[in-house]
């Protein structure tokens, strides 16, 4: 079966990371959304022209042109994918549906990294950028529980929720990730 997986989780909760190490492991394309929207740009496309206008002005790219950037991505690579940062929201969760639907890819499963918000914290810290300070991290994780965490009712509605529990090494996690998805392959699978 062709993995479909959406990778949620919080700033912090090394969504990025264990991506890259699933999608080599298991020979799946990821997909970052911040990489596929710098893409564009590079590429000078007429969505890259578009990203590059809305960035310039200081705004959030929309939902429709990074699902249109999405789209793009989906229909040329049939095989199996991680999207790593999008969906962001409900109503992106909701698009994205329509989407797969439409391209005949039907998502396996939304993993969610579970990471208490101290742990996030010191994480989030430790990177040392200079616009990290505990008071941007906290909003920033406020934020993700406002805007994105409602994705996982969405997502646990359609039976496709998986909760991995994000803390110890990478590898750990790695391994974690690994074990839940064979589980749900398998029939054995836990939802959240």
């Amino acid at each position: 079966m062709r993995e479909r997986v959406v990778v949620l989780g919080p700033p912090g909760a090394g969504k990025g990371t264990q991506c890259k190490l699933l999608a080599a492991a298991r020979g799946l394309l990821h997909l970052s959304t911040g990489d596929l929207l710098r893409a564009e740009v590079d590429a000078e496309s007429s969505l890259g022209q578009q990203v590059k206008a809305v960035v310039a002005r200081g705004d959030l790219v929309s939902d429709d042109l990074v699902l249109a950037i999405v789209r793009n991505r989906l229909a040329i690579h049939r095989e199996g994918w991680l999207l790593d940062g999008f969906p962001r929201n409900s109503t992106q969760a909701a698009m994205l549906d329509d989407l797969l639907a439409d391209l005949g890819q039907p998502l396996r499963v939304a993993l969610q990294l579970q990471v208490p918000e101290e742990e996030l914290v010191a994480r989030l810290l430790g990177r040392g950028r200079c616009d990290d300070s505990e008071v941007v991290v906290r909003r920033r994780l406020q934020i993700y529980a406002r805007e994105t965490e409602p994705i996982n009712a969405h997502y646990q509605a359609r039976e496709l929720l998986k909760c991995v529990d994000g803390l110890g090494s990478v590898e750990d996690v790695a391994t974690r990730i690994g074990n839940s998805l064979d589980e749900r392959e398998h029939g054995e699978e836990t939802i959240c």
